[in-house]
């Protein structure tokens, strides 16, 4: 089984990656269980053609016992056979996103739905508190792979990550190392050379560079994926390619974070 988890910045993209990773590694007649580890639950959204599923803590309020939740009440198929979860969260203002992440594990554990050729993790990564670090921490994703863009936040939000994946690599329960940045492209100048120099300094490498098409935007609003909705276009063969090329990563790494004056100066570098 190969465990992996996408973090990045919010609205960086991590949610359309997912989604069109888990739709073409279902092509390749693999079984693929995405679990979406962000409050907006979103996250599977476009493989269940538009449909908000219901998320294991909504699910978990609304009955009070989690003993009574079944496989059926939180697996949802979606494109292709890939099973979808969604994690969700405490109510607005009340409680801690993070922990409800460590409550869903916990009950996918429970009722054995953590089995699959691939398991695709979706992580908001502004933050890596206990609860949004938990993929990590505890074994489940044994590779992450940082989802940026040229952006100056975005990376930052990156380099704080490998901070995170740094810090739990010496963990004995922690097998999580550096699988690669894949840079889901802003159209700003010079963004490939950059997030690819980000990521030799961290000691990893590149794996995809995912061009800006507008096709992705009209997938979203016909409520599918790229790989469902335009099977032959040059986008869904860049998401294939990803997920060709994730499946033969055989690279992991514990990365070296930058001092934030160096991530700094390497941005600034690339914007003249």
């Amino acid at each position: 089984m190969k465990q992996i988890a996408l973090y990045g910045k919010g609205g960086i993209g991590k949610s359309t990656t997912s989604a069109n990773l888990s739709a073409a590694l279902s092509e390749q007649g693999l079984d693929v269980l995405q679990i979406g580890c962000d409050p907006k639950r979103d996250s599977t959204r476009m493989l269940m053609q538009g449909r908000l599923i219901p998320t294991v803590m909504d699910l978990v309020r609304e009955r009070g016992d989690d003993r009574s939740l079944t496989i059926d009440d939180v697996v949802y198929r979606g494109y292709h056979g890939v099973r979808c979860v969604e994690a969700g969260g405490p109510e607005p203002g009340v409680g801690c996103a993070g922990r409800g992440i460590i409550a869903t594990f916990q009950i996918l554990e429970r009722l054995g739905a953590l089995r699959a050729d691939v398991v695709v993790y979706d992580v908001l990564g502004d933050v890596v508190c206990g609860g949004f670090a938990m993929p990590m921490r505890e074994g489940y994703a044994e590779e992450v792979y940082l989802v940026t863009s040229g952006e100056l936040m975005s990376l930052y939000a990156a380099n704080n990550i490998c901070k995170a994946i740094s810090r739990l690599s010496s963990r004995a329960r922690s097998r999580c190392r550096l699988g690669g940045v894949i840079c889901n492209a802003k159209n700003l100048p010079r963004e490939e050379e950059l997030v690819g120099e980000f990521a030799k300094r961290i000691g990893s490498s590149m794996v995809q560079f995912i061009p800006r098409d507008q096709v992705v935007q009209q997938a979203e609003l016909n409520k599918k994926t790229v790989v469902e909705f335009a099977p032959s276009s040059g986008q869904a063969a860049v998401y294939r390619e990803l997920a060709r090329r994730i499946m033969e990563n055989r690279r992991l790494d514990v990365p070296v974070p930058l001092d934030i004056e160096e991530l700094e100066a390497l941005a600034y570098g690339y914007s003249e």
